[in-house]
Parts: C-alpha cells; sequence; structure tokens
C-alpha cells in the first residue's frame, strides 16, 4: 500500500493528478495523502492489477471512504496500527482493532480528523463521508 512513499513529492503528485478515482483538491494539495492515491496508479501499471478492491484500498488506506469493503477497512487499521506509529493511545487502537474492529474504525476515524483539526489540516470528504457512516451504524446499533 505504500509502493509510492518513498517518490519524490513532485512524482506522487504528477501520478496523483492522473488517478482515475476521485481526487479531491484538499488531497492534491495534503503531500501526505499523495502517496495513496498514487500508489494506486502504480499498482496498476507496474503489477497490472486489477481488482478494485486492492486498488481501493491502497487509494483510500490514509483517508478511508464510505462504502469501504472490508479489505479497505483493513489495510486502513493495518497502516494505522502498524509498529512504527508511536502516537498516543496507539496501543489502545492497536487492542481495539483485535476486539471490536468495526468500533476501532470509528475511533480510528474520529482520532485522524480530530487530530487533522489540532493540526490545523484540512479534512477530506471522504474521511468525514467515512467517520459519518461508521457514526450512524453505531447510533442504529444503539437504537436496537
Amino acid at each position: 500500500h505504500d509502493i509510492a512513499k518513498e517518490l519524490p513529492i513532485e512524482e506522487q503528485l504528477q501520478l496523483a493528478e492522473e488517478c482515475t478515482l476521485d481526487v479531491t483538491e484538499v488531497e492534491l494539495n495534503s503531500p501526505p495523502l499523495l502517496h495513496a492515491i498514487a500508489g494506486s496508479v502504480l499498482i496498476q501499471r507496474v503489477f497490472d492489477i486489477k481488482s478494485t478492491d486492492i486498488i481501493n484500498a491502497v487509494r483510500y488506506h490514509t483517508v478511508g471512504r464510505s462504502g469501504m469493503s472490508l479489505t479497505e477497512q483493513i489495510i486502513y487499521m493495518a497502516d494505522l496500527v502498524s509498529e512504527d506509529r508511536d502516537y498516543k493511545d496507539v496501543k489502545k487502537m492497536r487492542k481495539l482493532a483485535f476486539s471490536d474492529f468495526e468500533k476501532a474504525m470509528f475511533e480510528a476515524l474520529k482520532f485522524s480528523m480530530c487530530d487533522s483539526v489540532e493540526k490545523g489540516n484540512t479534512i477530506p470528504t471522504s474521511t468525514l463521508e467515512a467517520y459519518n457512516e461508521f457514526a450512524l451504524a453505531r447510533k442504529r446499533k444503539e437504537n436496537k
């Protein structure tokens, strides 16, 4: 999923601009997000990947989106709790990912948005839509 992460930012941006999936101005103006978009283009070109599920998993592994498949959710979560992560509460998030995956996804999306706000960064629309989807699902579950 991080195939493009070490490419120069200019090359990531060029690949991201060639992406046929929905790419927003917010994402194009956020260098840390470019590698995911560029990676989705690269895996198709370099490895001839045609699976929409795999392409989407790479494309959305940093921002999420509504309607994520289980594969997409797993890659999103794996990226967030990988061994090289050291943010506050990462151990708690890792534990939650193995005990209640749906709740972990909700918490992960909430964390992502809060972290972006605290840093004064923009929030991609797809992240907000994914958060809302998981929040509504939790409310429905609680109301049953």
